[in-house]
């Protein structure tokens, strides 16, 4: 079983009934209650079905249900496995092309007809929802929120390091999953809240309704007088030869598997990307016992915080710049990853090409939005407005302010007199700011008194280690006026107490000591299990991975509110500044093959997973047929999938530009805002000709 039972920071699962089910026959065993992709994927399982068009294997991409990659056979019924709960003796099987749906052998029974009503519905319980439906509650508004997922807090409970930004303003140097318990027990205690978990919205109506998904099993009617659409973000594919494999899926989706479900997806993994996501996925990879081959970014420098990615450097994990995916090979599931260095036109050099053999390709390169319900609410005339990623994609602590700001937005729309606080506005730009200048730091000589050593050069919001020092010695130096400043050590009374270390979200942040001329103690941040003891030796490395020196370990603490290790070692006292990074991970994770062995058909890439239509199928197609509207492309069945179009619709600018047309002078594609299928017993009000439930399939 690949269970992850032992984690750095989040405790094992416990409390669950352990049941059997099958697999193609094949008996197997999972949790009640947890996603069947997730248990199958802790049975080893990661292909869930075979393409009607050419029988390729299929996988999970999102595990978000925002897809259709991991439909499998539950009793005989197609559904999306990372949002169907598992249940003791389920038979599941394989989808093997279209599914035959099995005979009606009765009437549906009337699923009666169901309405709540509210002032306001917020479609989504992440941070923006959540800190909307909050601020709506105190204004006196009627609010119903619904989520899709069983406990709030969106991508917050897939989150187990520490966040950036203020700590009195948004939980900063807070571990995301406990932001998450925090923001949904105040919501819960809002008696004007009605909160509807596991329940997705499916639809909108013209007369003001709703139609929601309550716990995946049955339909009701939400009305509303307005709506806050704060429904997130999905994960964007990418186009290269093998996207499409099982083993190629987005880092939330690996987030999800790992973080919330607690299992072990891979055994190595290549991460594409070197955004915030992409390098906290890396982090999140090796806190779960999995190596990391190295992460690869397209552009010429790193794409999210300086201080992720030198956190990241110095565990073990390369990551190479001005390098794209070439191919990604195997049998069935992924075997091998290539890369290459690009030229100035982003082209790959592929006289450059390097092998991995992984098993696992994790696409971080970027979020799309999930606004079609916020489309749809306005081209229907409804007082709507939008917040967090599906307004803006940025940080979660600027989502929870920007729910805020939207929840004031519509009490005016509704007629209330109200202002928002200046101050949140100036706050949230502040908080969604991308990195400002790079400033190196004053070189430290270690002294007889602790003193802190800052490793952070990069401009961000994040403030923790001035809050926390007992002697108010850390400040941020006035150079902006913000949240962006700088920390640095004023005055010399540094007490040792650690802190400012442990709260550190970029564990950035070191103390040191001289003990003699020619050592000192040195103190460092640490989320792993640490399996040595006082006198052994680790490897220490610089800011940006270098190796340092191999030190000895003088003791170790652990520090309960921030679930953080602070070893103390003893290194020379010309290194002592130089150092803040533990080696994580060995080197031979991150070798390349002796020689790489792929093929680059770029034309062969899916585009549209759903329909498995190419590039350069589309390509051909725009060409020949001087196509201008994205809707002419559904002739090739392009678009025309479970996902509504939701995933291939964010490559669509790329195909039209690869056949010399300006997506700008292409007409859109129809909105589909539907993402999850509902079973007619679910919707069928009628009354019954014949009693007894039905075993009737999605709609």
């Amino acid at each position: 079983m690949r269970r992850i039972t032992q984690h750095p920071i989040v405790p094992p699962l416990s409390g669950r009934t352990e049941v059997s089910f099958s697999f193609d026959g094949a008996e197997m065993r999972g949790f009640e209650g947890e996603m069947i992709a997730s248990a199958l994927f802790a049975n080893g399982i990661t292909r869930f079905s075979k393409h009607a068009k050419d029988g390729a294997p299929q996988g999970i991409f999102c595990a978000n249900g925002q897809c259709s990659q991991c439909t499998v056979l539950v009793d005989g019924i197609p559904k999306k496995a990372c949002i169907t709960a598992l249940r003791a003796g389920l038979d599941l099987r394989t989808m093997d092309g279209l599914p035959v749906l099995p005979a009606l052998d009765a009437a549906p029974a009337p699923a009666g007809k169901r309405l709540l009503s509210a002032d306001v519905l917020v479609i989504g319980g992440g941070p923006s929802g959540l800190g909307a439906a909050s601020e709506l509650a105190t204004q006196g508004f009627s609010v119903i929120l619904a989520d899709d997922k069983a406990g709030l807090g969106g991508k917050l409970v897939l989150q187990t390091h520490k966040f950036f930004g203020s700590e009195e303003d948004c939980y900063a140097g807070t571990r995301g999953i406990d932001i998450a318990a925090k923001l949904e027990a105040d919501l819960r205690s809002r008696p004007t809240v009605t909160i509807l978990a596991n329940s997705p919205v499916v639809g909108l109506y013209k007369d003001r309704r709703a139609g929601v998904f309550q716990d995946y099993s049955s339909y009701l009617l939400v009305a509303f007088k307005a709506l806050v659409v704060a429904a997130g973000a999905r994960e964007r594919s990418i186009v290269f030869p093998g996207n499409d494999l099982p083993g190629v899926y987005g880092a939330g989706a690996f987030q999800t598997l790992v973080n919330r479900d607690r299992v072990r997806p891979a055994g190595r993994v290549l991460i594409v990307g070197s955004g915030n996501v992409g390098l906290i996925a890396a982090y999140h990879a090796l806190q779960a016992g999995i190596e990391v081959a190295g992460i690869v970014e397209i552009l010429d420098k790193v794409n999210g915080y300086k201080v992720h990615a030198d956190k990241i450097r110095r565990m073990g994990v390369p990551i190479h710049l001005s390098t794209t995916v070439v191919s990604v090979e195997g049998e069935g599931r992924v075997e091998r990853a290539t890369v290459a260095r690009v030229g100035a036109d982003f082209k790959p050099l592929l006289d450059t090409a390097r092998g991995y053999e992984v098993d696992t390709v994790l696409v971080a390169a970027g979020l799309s939005p999930c606004d079609e319900f916020y489309r749809q609410a306005r081209d229907y005339g409804f007082l709507a407005v939008k917040a967090g990623d599906a307004e803006e994609i940025a940080e979660a602590s600027s989502a929870l302010f920007g729910g805020r700001i939207a929840a004031f937005a519509l009490a005016k729309l509704l007629g209330r007199k109200v202002e928002v606080d200046e101050s949140w506005i100036a706050k949230r730009e502040v908080l969604k700011s991308k990195p400002g200048d790079k400033i190196p730091r004053e070189p430290v000589v270690p002294g007889e008194k602790w003193r802190p050593v800052f490793f952070c050069e990069e401009e961000i919001p994040c403030n923790p280690c001035t809050t926390v020092c007992p002697s108010g010695s850390i400040k941020l130096r006035p150079r902006r006026g913000d949240l962006l400043d700088l920390p640095y050590f004023q005055g010399d009374d540094c007490r040792g107490c650690t802190a400012c270390v442990a709260a550190c979200p970029g564990l950035a942040i070191s103390l040191l000591r001289r003990i003699d001329e020619a050592w000192s103690e040195v103190a460092l941040p640490y989320e792993f299990e640490p399996g040595f003891e006082p006198g052994d030796r680790r490897d220490l490395l610089s800011m940006d991975g270098a190796f340092v020196e191999a030190a000895e370990l003088l003791k170790k603490t652990f520090n309960r509110r921030y679930k953080t290790w602070i070893l103390h070692f003893k290194v020379s006292s010309a290194n002592a500044a130089k150092v803040i990074g533990i080696r994580v991970q060995d080197p031979a994770a991150a070798r390349s093959l002796p020689s790489p062995q792929f093929s680059c058909a770029a034309e062969d890439a899916i585009v549209c997973r759903c329909e498995r239509v190419t590039f350069g199928e589309l390509v051909r197609f725009i060409r020949e047929n001087k196509v201008t509207d994205v809707n002419q492309l559904k002739a090739i069945r392009a678009g025309m999938g479970a996902c509504g179009s939701k995933t291939c619709s964010a490559l669509y600018p790329s195909v039209f530009r690869a056949a010399g047309v300006d997506p700008a002078s292409v007409t859109l594609g129809t909105l589909r805002p539907l993402t999850v299928e509902v079973p007619m017993e679910a919707l069928v009000n009628e009354p019954a000709a014949v009693g007894g439930p039905s075993r009737g399939g999605p709609a």
